[in-house]
């Protein structure tokens, strides 16, 4: 079973260079990245533009961008460590990952990286996890690798060290929340070595970086972004694993719920995805009946909505009624064509250029920080 359809590309390294720079640069992040590469073709002219784009957005410097020295010592850190810098269009970047709208414009790869072409089912849970969970979530995740689907997860204590342990024969992908060097839980290193032997593992940040709490949220993006569905096993409420499903949802993938004891507060967050449509799970099947009719479909990278080109030549007035729409709560970028009477072009180049001082949230929301 594979994932990916046509004959993948490859970047040249002077691209590859780039593209690093790109994205190490300050308010740079991988929607602003998208467009930037969308609108100027290449790393290179979107790099020589960043400082024009800083002004015009009203920053009060050009930002900091990477130097070619400092990518080129990344990349050969990389290549050190056995890691491989792989881009959305490359062999080796999980299919279904590409497509999201955040996707990473270089993801950090390691181990037995064929795994990644493989069709994946994500399983996460409680950190705290009962023993009745973490069994459950091994029989899973076995049964699934048995059937020839990579189980994905989060590296994390409980439900995901439970999958990960029971599929290190067949394959599992580890999502790091921080460098590659930098695991956390720092008692799991023996677990990420023995799993890259037939699996592996990716991460979006540099070597050095050590995870912190804001991070979690974005490694789960990838987890729900790479697998055709994610399966959750016991999840309190308000918990990590909750925001991977609601990410899933977002992201047009499969959200299935395994039940719990109503009286278990580990099964609390679970029991309602369930009440909210998520598909209940009580075996592999349940998973592989639902996901087999979209294994069918072709995966594409596929044209987006903004791909038309950027509009800079913006007047005055429609920039600043853009601006004065947005404020600290969130609004979608609809809402900002509609309200602001202007062409989707208008409104991407101008939020293009407040990247520094802009947040985007799921669901197409921004907000100025």
């Amino acid at each position: 079973m594979h994932d990916r359809s046509p004959s993948p590309a490859k970047l040249t390294d002077t691209e590859r260079l780039n593209r690093l720079r790109l994205i190490r640069s300050d308010n740079v992040g991988p929607r602003t990245f998208a467009s930037l590469l969308r609108h100027f073709g290449d790393a290179a002219h979107a790099l020589e533009r960043l400082p024009d784009l800083a002004r015009r957005g009203g920053a009060s410097g050009p930002g900091r961008i990477c130097s070619e020295a400092d990518a080129a010592a990344e990349l050969a850190a990389c290549r050190r460590f056995g890691i491989d810098l792989v881009a959305p269009e490359e062999a080796h970047y999980p299919a279904r990952l590409a497509t999201i709208d955040d996707a990473p414009p270089l993801l950090a790869v390691r181990g037995a990286r064929e795994v990644l072409m493989r069709p994946m089912i994500a399983i996460v849970g409680s950190r705290n996890a009962s023993g009745a969970g973490l069994k459950f979530a091994g029989t899973l995740a076995r049964d699934l690798g048995d059937a020839g689907f990579v189980v994905i997860s989060g590296l994390a204590r409980g439900i995901d060290q439970a999958a990960h342990r029971a599929t290190v024969a067949s394959g599992t992908v580890a999502v790091l929340a921080g460098g590659h060097d930098r695991i956390y839980p720092p008692e799991h290193q023996d677990l990420l070595a023995a799993l890259l032997e037939h699996g592996a593992a990716i991460s979006e940040m540099p070597l050095g970086h050590v995870p912190r709490a804001r991070d979690f949220p974005r490694r789960n993006r990838l987890i729900s972004g790479a697998s055709l569905g994610v399966v959750i096993v016991e999840a309190a409420h308000r918990s990590g694993s909750l925001i991977t499903a609601r990410m899933a949802a977002e992201q047009g993938r499969e959200v299935f719920a395994v039940p719990g004891s109503p009286i278990d507060p580990r099964a609390a967050g679970a029991n309602d995805l369930i009440k909210q449509g998520a598909t209940l799970v009580t075996e592999a099947a349940d998973v592989i009946s639902a996901v087999t009719p979209i294994m069918e479909r072709p995966v594409m990278l596929g044209a987006r909505e903004d791909d038309e080109p950027l509009d800079f030549a913006t007047d005055s007035g429609d920039r600043q009624r853009i601006i004065d729409l947005l404020g600290p709560s969130p609004i979608s970028i609809d809402d900002l064509i509609r309200m602001a009477d202007v062409s989707p072009a208008v409104v991407r180049a101008v939020l293009l250029e407040l990247a520094g001082r802009l947040e985007r949230h799921g669901g197409g929301l921004v907000s100025m920080i």
